[in-house]
């Protein structure tokens, strides 16, 4: 039985990443509210603003980032941490939503990566984006292709494109060989994105 690293080396490009970067494993034990609200807050966010905004939004909640905890936090004490409006509201949905169903590893396990994704989308404030991030970050689902994130086709384009625009069906052909296993993939393709990111001009 291959490995999914055997997998994605068959992909030349992909087998050079894998060479060049030495990824983290998944934690898959964290806690599920936890990690949506951080991807609420990462939304439409560079890295170190949202990382410098979750900071002090957990700062006000104590590192109790329980739903029970953002119903009842100060709403005052929140905005000045960072959040807008808008994602404490998110929050709060998101909140209430755990608190009314099982939103947990064992409450979707059942369900396929679409149910998961119409579940949480249902909830205002999660997007396509955020739904993908929990299959992947929470879920520890193997084969997800988050094509929303801007990171993500960037990346692609730039190892398969010279940097040139690709369009989403030409982005998942490029992806086909990955299966089933496009969840690492994607963590490599975010590897050399930050890497390139982040190199000086």
């Amino acid at each position: 039985m291959p490995t999914p690293e055997d997998v994605l080396r068959c992909d030349p490009v992909m087998a050079s990443l894998l060479e060049r970067y030495d990824l983290e494993s998944v934690d898959t034990n964290v806690d599920e509210y936890e990690r949506l609200a951080v991807s609420i807050i990462n939304q439409q966010l560079s890295t170190a603003s949202a990382n410098a905004v979750r900071g002090r939004v957990f700062d006000v909640l104590e590192g109790e980032v329980t739903p029970g905890r953002v119903l009842e936090a100060d709403d005052d004490r929140l905005l000045e941490a960072g959040l807008s409006g808008q994602k404490l509201t998110y929050l709060r949905n998101a909140a209430a939503a755990f608190r009314e169903r099982d939103l947990t590893r064992e409450g979707l396990a059942d369900h396929s990566n679409a149910e998961v994704r119409e579940r949480l989308t249902a909830i205002r404030g999660i997007g396509d984006w955020t739904a993908r991030m929990y299959l992947i970050f929470v879920l520890g689902r193997p084969d997800v292709l988050p094509l929303g994130d801007l990171a993500v086709r960037r990346g692609i384009e730039d190892l398969y494109n010279g940097g040139d625009d690709l369009s989403r069906a030409k982005i998942r052909e490029i992806a086909e060989p990955w299966r089933p296993h496009r969840s690492l993939a994607t963590r490599y393709i975010w590897a050399h994105y930050e890497d390139e990111d982040s190199s000086p001009p």
